[in-house]
């Protein structure tokens, strides 16, 4: 965003491209996106359900290369975790609940565990409440209610602290496809949770972080080493993808909103409304992101 430094002009198309000087985000802008225009190749003489395919485009290539993130992720990996119990840690707690060695864990409160990954995260995301395990042990499905883990607290907030290790699979094609979709899903779900954390209070302001904060997670996680470097950007495409899309004004889901209306009434709703309401939208995200990112200065010098 920014001032130009470098354009082009499509002799073909006339469409313009350029590089600008602050690398925080990127735009496409259109003709007929937010006003009146003639040219029949304008956005808004495209029918609605192409609008809405283009409006979500943003969205769907943050979420795409998450994915492709997390594949290349899975392919660097070691292993690729199952749901089957190997070892106990030393001072396990889980085992006093009925959990065994080869134990396979089918379901955590009534959730599937498609991955290991997914198990870890429903145990840590648990904190310390009990939590009910459907396992499979010598072909019999049993279920195990109530069952505790040790916890811990970072920054006030209480996680759970799975006590075992569990087998791992050989990667194979299929494998690495099916454990990059599973734990781009379960990326998708942790912003989701976070959100909905955020509402309930489990989380408070000072766990918000804007583009200076988003900058310092990327770089510790660049001196941790390249695993967790493709990880935190994973997570951080899917964010971006999750967030666009949300039914609020400015955002690519607040204009699906619009649309999602303009097809139930079968015209658009007053442009000037429209626009006054989007740059609404606009005053009230610059302003929320002006207030995290003093947040994180201030965070730097702690």
């Amino acid at each position: 965003m920014g001032p130009r430094l470098i354009s082009r002009t499509s002799q073909k198309h006339g469409t313009v491209y350029s590089i600008r000087a602050l690398p925080i985000g990127g735009f496409v802008s259109m003709v007929g996106e937010d006003e009146d225009s003639e040219d029949e190749n304008a956005l808004g003489r495209k029918p609605v359900w192409q609008r809405m395919i283009i409006t979500a485009a943003g969205s769907a290539m943050n979420i795409a290369v998450g994915f492709l993130a997390m594949f290349i992720l899975m392919l660097s990996a070691d292993g690729l975790a199952s749901t089957t119990i190997g070892a106990f840690n030393e001072g396990a707690v889980s085992p006093q609940y009925g959990l065994q060695v080869e134990d396979k864990i089918l379901e955590v409160n009534g959730e599937r565990m498609h991955t290991g990954y997914d198990l870890i995260y429903a145990i840590t995301h648990a904190g310390d409440a009990p939590m009910d395990f459907l396992v499979e042990r010598d072909g019999e499905e049993i279920l195990f209610r109530d069952v505790m883990f040790a916890t811990t607290t970072e920054d006030g907030i209480v996680f759970g602290e799975y006590d075992f290790k569990l087998y791992g699979y050989e990667k194979t094609l299929p494998r690495l496809i099916e454990h990059s979709f599973w734990r781009s899903v379960l990326a998708v779900e942790l912003v989701w949770d976070s959100l909905v954390d955020f509402a309930r209070g489990r989380y408070s302001m000072d766990n918000v972080s804007g583009p200076i904060g988003a900058t310092q997670q990327i770089g510790e996680a660049a001196q941790e080493g390249s695993f967790n470097l493709i990880f935190v950007i994973s997570v951080i495409s899917m964010n971006l993808g999750i967030m666009n899309m949300l039914p609020f004004p400015a955002l690519d889901g607040g204009r699906m909103l619009f649309l999602v209306i303009e097809l139930f009434r079968r015209k658009p709703l007053n442009p000037d409304v429209e626009a006054y309401i989007h740059f609404a939208g606009i005053v009230l995200l610059l302003g929320f992101m002006f207030f995290v990112s003093c947040q994180d200065v201030v965070k730097l010098f702690r």
